[in-house]
Formats: C-alpha cells, structure tokens, sequence
C-alpha cells in the first residue's frame, strides 16, 4: 500500500520545532529577534540602518544578521553603524531557515544583546512560510511596489504583525495610493498595525525600534488570522509556490536544498564575517 507524504508540511513542522526552541532560548536570555521581510530594493536596509543607529544612540544593545544570494554589501553597509552585524550568503537559498539562523548565532551574538534585527533574503515567497523563532514579523513594501502588493503575496502580508511602507517622501510622485494599499492590507491581516517612514525624510523612524522593544518588554504582538487558522489546521503555512519574478529569483532552489531543514542549504564561504571586521 502507497502512503502520500505531504514533505511541504513535514518540512515546515520540523523548522517549527526548531523555531520554537530557538524563541524559547533567546527569550529567555532577554533577546528579542524581529524578522523583516520585504521585496528587493524596497529600502529596508536604509530603513534598518537609521535604526540600528538610534537604538545605539539610545543605549539599546541591539544586533543585526542579514542574508542575501550574494555579496557583502549591506552587512558592510549596516555595520557603519557600530553595532554588531553578521553577513550570511545562502548562495541560492531564497530564504533563511530556524536552524541556519540558529548555527550562525551560535557563538557570535552577544550575550547582552536585547534585540536582533535579521534582514531575511529579499523576496515574499520563500521566507513568507519559515518561523525563524521571531518574536515580530515585519513586511516591508515601498509606496513604489503599487498598492495591490498585499493581495499579489498574501501569505506575506497575511502573517505579518506589522506593516511598515517605505519611501513616503516620493508618494506623491508616484501616486501612491494609500487608502488603496490600507484596504488591501486590511483585507489579507485585519488590524495588523501600518506604519509610514522614510529613510531619507525620517518619517517613522524609532517606531520599528519602539514596538520591537515594547515586545521584548513583554507587550503583545498582533496575532494575525491566518496565523490562527493554520495553528489549527495543523503546519501548512500557505507556502503554495507563488512566483514573484525578479525578486532574487524565488525558486532557486539548487546546491543540493533537498527540503530538509537539517540539509538547509547553508553555503555560508569561509570568508563570510562579521562585517564589522572587515571594515
């Protein structure tokens, strides 16, 4: 007799397993881990360096690893700010995984470090479905994106506990639509919170910082329903193979990733550091 296995949801039970683990972990030694997702170019790396650089202003013992296909450029540019900052290359991987994040924060993060900003790999397909044992899960859309992106990538969207849209000095010049974009968001995450910035203008900035804190100290974050919906209906997190084309190429899922997050692609090369030290 020939039982079907469902390896999508075998997969994503197993990286919630060890999501939760690395949650309970960090929480417990005062850490709190916020996730941000977002398409390529939508300006979260200029959004998290304005942060970062407040939150040492601040006092705040605050970290940040971040992920691409290739290249060291935003580790390099993040670490400008002088916190300690970690580049991990997937080398093809479209997204971070619980264990991978785990293994690299083993023996780098600071003990002290009370938040940590992961910058996952830029797409909203392939990290929409992974628990990285955040705390708060951001999505980040720029006012250029257009205002139907919520309905485009509602797993993204629809797991999000907040929302945060970027480049609002040129909504104006590219008609943005915010009462549209809001409806949209709406429709997908009923009353996740929205927040506007701008990097250059400085509009916004310290809210990212400030919900991400309040979490840590011990305040809710937004419980979305689909969120609800599948801790109920089991580990199907909607990673239904959407293509975003021309976000970082979403469905490379070469180099032997064979959908065991205990094979999860992890290409990190020797050479990869902290990027504070290669400055």
């Amino acid at each position: 007799m020939c039982r079907v296995v469902d390896l999508r949801q075998a997969v994503l039970a197993k990286n919630d397993e060890a999501a939760q683990a690395l949650r309970t972990e960090l929480t417990a030694r005062g850490t709190t881990v916020v996730n941000l997702l977002s398409s390529p170019g939508s300006g979260k790396t200029a959004l998290l360096e304005r942060e970062l650089l407040l939150a040492r202003e601040r006092g705040v013992a605050v970290a940040a690893l971040t992920a691409d296909l290739a290249t060291e450029n935003d580790a390099v540019r993040l670490a400008r700010s002088g916190v300690p900052v970690k580049q991990v290359l997937t080398d093809g991987l479209c997204h971070l995984e619980a264990a991978m994040l785990g293994r690299h924060l083993d023996g780098w993060l600071p003990r002290d470090t009370r938040l940590l900003f992961v910058e996952n790999v830029g797409n909203l397909v392939c990290p929409a479905g992974y628990d990285l044992g955040e705390s708060l899960r951001v999505v980040l859309a720029s006012v250029t994106e257009g205002e139907d992106k919520p309905l485009k990538y509602p797993t993204a969207f629809g797991l999000a506990q907040l929302v945060v849209v970027t480049k609002t000095d040129i909504a104006r010049a590219v008609e943005f639509d915010e009462a549209a974009f809001r409806a949209n968001v709406e429709q997908v995450n009923p009353g996740v919170e929205i927040v506007l910035t701008s990097a250059r203008a400085g509009e916004g900035l310290g809210v990212l910082l400030d919900r991400a804190l309040a979490i840590g100290a011990g305040g809710g974050a937004h419980a979305p329903v689909m969120a609800r919906q599948q801790h109920a209906h089991g580990h199907d997190h909607g990673h239904d193979h959407e293509h975003e084309h021309g976000d970082d190429h979403d469905h490379e899922h070469g180099h032997g990733h064979d959908g065991d997050p205990g094979r999860d692609g992890d290409h990190e090369h020797p050479h990869v550091q902290t990027a504070a030290q290669t400055r």
